[in-house]
């Protein structure tokens, strides 16, 4: 990891100021004085000191929890000030301070990363690298051929907002009152699919994520969670064009 990237992660600074203090002779590694930008560490195992201070890293974990009904995305604690159970409750045997990357809402399902990797989650959630979350949507009613290309093109949402349009739109399951189908969009929008399913007049009755840049929960039941391999770790870092 890049030497500048350690100490912003570190809090002790920003990374520009970290690369300044850098080219000031100011940061050491194992002794020696770091000056070339780009210089990498492993935090894990470097002694790294920022004007004689020694510098503390935490090391970065990452979870995929299948996030059942009925819980909140929040970190400010295990239970929110309605009393309402957050996913944080759910993470029993993780100590460190992790929070959800992106909001599932209370009544959704599905696959929910939680890390205390602040890069990460930035990049995952940032519009401009268009990470992929693919869901499985029960729509009320039986959406025509007009709703679907509806969602295929960019939907116009209550307050004037056109979606991008859908990568998948697929059909799963027709029972006789609704409709299941697999719906694959690139954008975050706040509750993005119910909002997409007033447009076009079909509201949605469940929801459930079923990927996040190629991330499932497969394996996992509901409020179950387990930490990510490293090769997974590696793809959702590569969507957001981050380097080691």
């Amino acid at each position: 990891m890049r030497l500048q990237k350690v100490i912003a992660a570190a809090g002790v600074t920003s990374r520009r100021k970290a690369e300044q203090l850098m080219s000031d002779g100011k940061v050491t590694v194992n002794g020696r004085v770091v000056r070339e930008l780009g210089t990498k560490v492993n935090p894990e195992r470097d002694r790294i000191r920022v004007m004689g201070k020694p510098i503390a890293v935490e090391r970065k974990v990452y979870y995929v929890l299948n996030k059942p009904d009925g819980v909140v995305c929040s970190a400010a604690g295990r239970v929110d000030e309605r009393g309402r159970p957050t996913v944080l409750s759910l993470l029993k045997q993780v100590d460190e301070r992790v929070f959800p990357v992106g909001r599932l809402d209370y009544h959704t399902r599905g696959v929910l990363l939680i890390t205390n990797d602040g890069e990460l989650a930035a990049g995952l959630t940032h519009p401009r690298h268009k990470v992929s979350k693919t869901y499985h949507v029960k729509f009320q009613g039986k959406p025509d051929l007009a709703a679907i290309a509806a969602l295929q093109q960019g939907v116009t949402l209550e307050d004037g907002t056109v979606t991008a349009p859908a990568l998948e739109v697929s059909l799963v399951k027709e029972t006789e009152a609704n409709t299941w189908m697999q719906l694959t969009i690139s954008q975050g929008l706040h509750r993005q699919v119910r909002r997409m399913g007033d447009a076009i007049g079909h509201p949605v009755l469940k929801l459930i994520r079923v990927s996040v840049g190629g991330l499932t929960a497969d394996g996992l039941a509901d409020g179950e969670y387990r930490p990510l391999k490293v090769a997974e770790v590696y793809n959702l870092r590569e969507l957001c064009g981050l380097g080691s």
